[in-house]
C-alpha cells in the first residue's frame, strides 16, 4: 500500500545507510544522554516524508538497553544535513518504533 505523504512508514530492519545516519548523530545523542555509548547499533527504523525525511530509529546501546532517535534529513536544496531532533531513552528491544 502506498505511503501517505506525512504518514509514518512501516518498520523495517536497519540498513547500512541507517547505521551511517546513527553514527553521524552519535556524539549528539551521547551529549543528550550525558554518557558515552560503546555500542551504538541501529536495529530497526521507520521513516516519514516531510520537508525532507524523519527517521525514527531503534538503536541498541549495550546490554538490554536501547534508545529511539528521531533524525531529520533535510532536503538537498536545504543542505541535506542530518539533525538529531529528539531522543527517547530507557527503551527495550520489544518497544515498537513509533512517532514521537
Amino acid at each position: 500500500m502506498p505511503r501517505m505523504c506525512g504518514g509514518l512508514g512501516e518498520t523495517s530492519e536497519a540498513t547500512e545507510e541507517i547505521q551511517k545516519i546513527c553514527e553521524s548523530v552519535k556524539a549528539h545523542a551521547e551529549k543528550e544522554a550525558g554518557k558515552p555509548y560503546e555500542v551504538f547499533t541501529a536495529k530497526s527504523y521507520a521513516s516519514q516524508v516531510v520537508a525532507g525525511t524523519n527517521y525514527f530509529i531503534k538503536v541498541h546501546v549495550g546490554g538490554d538497553d536501547h534508545v529511539h532517535l528521531r533524525v531529520w534529513k533535510k532536503l538537498p536544496c536545504n543542505g541535506g544535513e542530518l539533525e538529531l531532533t529528539k531522543m527517547q531513552q530507557s527503551k527495550s528491544h520489544e518497544d515498537p518504533v513509533e512517532y514521537f
